[in-house]
C-alpha cells in the first residue's frame, strides 16, 4: 500500500540562505531523507504548500483537507510546521477511513543535528500501524490532536 507524503512547509523543509541571513521553505526534504534511508515501501512525495505554519490560512488548511479527503490513497504523512500543526491536524479529524500522521521538526532537516529524520521515520512507521484517524508523531511519541500541544520553552510536543 502506497504512503502519500504531503509537504506543506515548516522548519523541516527550511533552507538557510547565508547571503540573505534568513530561512526560506524549500523543496520537501522527505525526498532526500527517504532516498538516503533506502526504504522499501511504496511512497509518493507531493509538495502542496511551502509556508511557515504561522503563515497558514483557513484556505490553506482547507486545501490540505481536500488533498487528503479527495485522494484515493489510505495512508498519509503530512510534514508541517510545528507552531500550528495541532490546529491543522484538528481540521482533518473529520476525514474518515484514512490514516493521517502529521510530523515536522524543530530544526531544519538539512542541519546536522536535527530531529527531522527521527520524526519522519516515526510518522512513517505509525501510519502503517495505527487505525484510521488523525495523529501527530513528534519527539518519539504519538499524540491525538485533541490532547497535544507544542511546549515552546522545552522545544517538544506534550499531552495536555
Amino acid at each position: 500500500m502506497k504512503i502519500k507524503i504531503i509537504a506543506t512547509g515548516g522548519t523541516i523543509d527550511k533552507i538557510y540562505f547565508d547571503r540573505k541571513g534568513e530561512f526560506q521553505v524549500g523543496e520537501p526534504q522527505a525526498i532526500e531523507i527517504l532516498k538516503e534511508a533506502n526504504v522499501c515501501f511504496d511512497y509518493e512525495v507531493v509538495s502542496l504548500l511551502r509556508k511557515d505554519s504561522l503563515d497558514l490560512t483557513a484556505d490553506d488548511r482547507e486545501k490540505i483537507f481536500r488533498a487528503v479527503a479527495d485522494d484515493d490513497n489510505h495512508l498519509f504523512v503530512i510534514t508541517h510546521g510545528t507552531d500550528t500543526m495541532v490546529e491543522t491536524a484538528r481540521k482533518l479529524q473529520g476525514i474518515k477511513d484514512k490514516v493521517v500522521v502529521f510530523t515536522g521538526a524543530m530544526q531544519p532537516a538539512r542541519f546536522h543535528l536535527t530531529d527531522a529524520i527521527f520524526n519522519l521515520a516515526a510518522a512513517l512507521t505509525a501510519v502503517q500501524t495505527l487505525p484510521c484517524g488523525v495523529y501527530i508523531a513528534m519527539n518519539g511519541m504519538i499524540f491525538s490532536p485533541d490532547r497535544a500541544r507544542k511546549n515552546v520553552e522545552m522545544q517538544r510536543f506534550e499531552n495536555i
